[in-house]
């Protein structure tokens, strides 16, 4: 990504920023304002509601009152006391009485709570009112809830109860109420875009039908069958949105109050509800402002920043084009320098850089020479002493057996050229490995699977691995079926992984575990080997890779060098980490797939490891 794109992405950002901080500000707070207005209404009115209660109840209780302290009552509570009195003479007294007081409901209950007269359900006459005369003394109650038994149903009504003396602890019981429906709700003030619900809740289950509003039954009144039942279930304040269509601006939310009869039983709910349209509405054109804001803000950043870009970027592109000439190995790279603010002054640095580096470079480079010049005469010189001492002293022993009788000449001769034989094969053995390392052939890419080949160095070994007289190794798998198949040299990896092996051999004298490991990571192909040896120090760690370097007592150095080769030669990563005393573990990571190659379609053949001897002492190090 260029500078000046960089710098109209991070105005964006900030501009974007900005704007969606502010817009969810203003959002959060209109809405929390919205919602405490909103609570402040609920409240405003849940309390009407309770004062239009108790304004009722107020109401029902003087004309209960009323009709209780009549002359006509006190006559007829008398008459009721006495022994054999006809009941059947005030069966229609209740109806009178309701429509000369103006109340739904009225019923008289005599002493034993047997209803004596209904006005509102005639025919319930004779049956008991045990709850009423269970109290025997009504006077100074308040009105209550209560369920009303109609003949065609039930209804919800605004009740009281007065007791009047008959004489001889016979009392009559007078029952008045008034109904609690579309009527009362109709009495309510309510603000703009709220209504009042009420559920009348007399049947033990869900009716839709005894959800009303000021209009009577309430529209698609099953949409609040959840939250109705989750009242019924535990009476207590409950608050939920209902969205009617899939417009956001449709919703309301409903606060759900219980309302409890005389003894706490719930028979009714009272629903508030308050349109979020308003809320939505502000919402919208809130994000609709800052939409604007934030469009015209780019506009302006985006010429703000070609405007700077143009100022800026021009002689950071000629930095980054003398870069990039620097990386290709054009040290002596210069850039014309203009100005003396900062980029001036990087340009000047610059320019400093590449003189030093050019000089530096050279000094580099003759002092790398000697040293490698250097080493490799060191690790030549002690791979060759080793052979060539017992070929020195066989020599001389060779010289003194001249004077032996011929017999015994013979016998120092045969065993002496026997020695030169195996010497001169170390030799050649010594000069094969530095040959080897020096020509690593180029990868040639085919379709591999790495667990066979993994599985086929591992083969080689064997034997070794349960050598009688030898400390056991125990091999572990841990790998990943099915695993993709990968661009990569058989052979080489082949041999990769043998040094591996034997280094991990190496590391464990006295026995103990290798652990072989494979797993798919993103688009790589990750191979673990791990051994339980006695481990290495930091130092040694960050040695271990360089040609020639070695911890063993003899070895060439080039075994991990080779691994490293090969590994980079498929534009892989080889790590190693280890916990001295412990063990040490090689991480290889291979890429899945090779760019600009075309692998061969199998090489199931290639993926056969070299099992011969031969090509195990080639892998040693």
């Amino acid at each position: 990504m260029s500078f000046r794109a960089k710098l109209f992405l991070i105005f964006l950002v900030t501009v974007l920023a900005s704007v969606c901080v502010v817009a969810y500000g203003v959002t959060h707070y209109a809405r929390a304002a919205f919602e405490e207005t909103d609570t402040k209404w609920t409240e405003a009115l849940v309390a009407q509601f309770h004062k239009e209660f108790e304004q009722r109840g107020a109401e029902v209780v003087q004309q209960v009152e009323n009709v209780a302290n009549g002359e006509i009552t006190l006559r007829v509570a008398m008459d009721l006391a006495r022994p054999n009195a006809d009941q059947s003479l005030y069966v229609h007294d209740a109806i009178g009485v309701s429509q000369d007081h103006g109340m739904d409901f009225v019923e008289f209950v005599n002493w034993d709570g047997t209803i004596i007269s209904s006005a509102q359900y005639p025919a319930r006459v004779g049956y008991k009112n045990d709850w009423v005369a269970a109290t025997k003394d009504w006077r100074g109650s308040h009105a209550f809830l209560k369920r009303e038994d109609l003949p065609d149903g039930v209804a919800l009504s605004v009740a009281a109860v007065r007791t009047v003396s008959g004489g001889n602890e016979k009392n009559l019981y007078i029952i008045g109420g008034r109904k609690l429906d579309q009527g009362f709700l109709a009495s309510l003030v309510l603000p703009s875009g709220m209504r009042a619900l009420l559920y009348r809740n007399l049947e033990p289950t869900f009716v839709s039908s005894a959800l009303m509003d000021v209009n009577g039954t309430a529209d698609e009144a099953d949409r609040f069958r959840p939250l109705i039942e989750q009242v019924q279930k535990k009476p207590q304040k409950l608050v939920e949105t209902i969205n009617w269509t899939t417009d956001a601006a449709s919703a309301e939310t409903f606060h759900a109050m219980p309302l409890l009869g005389r003894n706490n039983e719930l028979l009714g709910v009272l629903l508030v509800g308050s349109s979020r349209k308003e809320l939505v509405l502000l919402t919208q054109r809130i994000v609709t402002i800052a939409a604007v804001v934030a469009a015209a803000a780019i506009l302006v950043g985006l010429l703000v920043s070609l405007w700077v870009a143009a100022r800026i970027t021009r002689p950071v592109e000629e930095l980054a084009e003398g870069a990039r000439e620097v990386a290709t190995g054009r040290w002596d790279t210069r850039i014309d320098v203009r100005g003396t603010d900062e980029i001036g002054q990087l340009g000047t640095a610059f320019n400093d850089m590449t003189r030093t580096l050019t000089v530096q470079k050279e000094k580099l480079v003759q002092t790398e020479r000697v040293a490698a010049w250097r080493e490799l005469a060191r690790r030549l010189a002690h791979e060759l002493r080793n052979p060539l001492f017992p070929m020195q002293i066989t020599v001389e022993n060779m010289q003194r057996a001249k004077q032996l009788e011929a017999k015994q000449f013979l016998e120092v001769f045969n065993e002496s050229t026997a020695t030169l034989k195996t010497e001169l094969a170390n030799l050649n053995t010594i000069v094969g490995r530095f040959s080897d390392f020096s020509k690593m052939p180029t990868p040639q890419f085919t379709k591999v699977n790495v667990n066979e080949i993994l599985r086929a160095s591992v083969r080689l070994f064997e034997a070794q691995f349960n050598a009688v007289g030898k400390p056991t190794i125990t091999t572990e798998f841990f790998l990943t079926e099915p695993l993709p198949e990968i661009d990569a040299d058989a052979d080489l990896l082949h041999k990769a992984f043998q040094n591996l092996v034997l280094n991990a051999m190496d590391a464990m004298p006295a026995g103990g575990t290798l652990t072989m490991r494979t797993l798919e990571r993103e688009r790589n192909i990750r191979i673990e080997v791990a051994d339980t040896g006695k481990g290495l120090t930091p130092e040694e760690c960050s040695r271990l890779f360089t040609p020639y370097y070695t911890t063993k007592q003899q070895g060439t150095g080039l075994g991990l060098a080779i691994v490293q080769a090969a590994v980079s030669d498929h534009r892989g990563t080889i790590s190693v980490t280890s916990d001295e005393g412990r063990g040490t573990s090689f991480k290889i990571e291979l890429p899945q797939r090779q760019a600009g190659q075309r692998p061969s379609p199998t090489a199931d053949a290639a993926a056969e490891a070299k099992t011969s001897p031969k090509a195990l002492a080639a892998a040693s190090d």
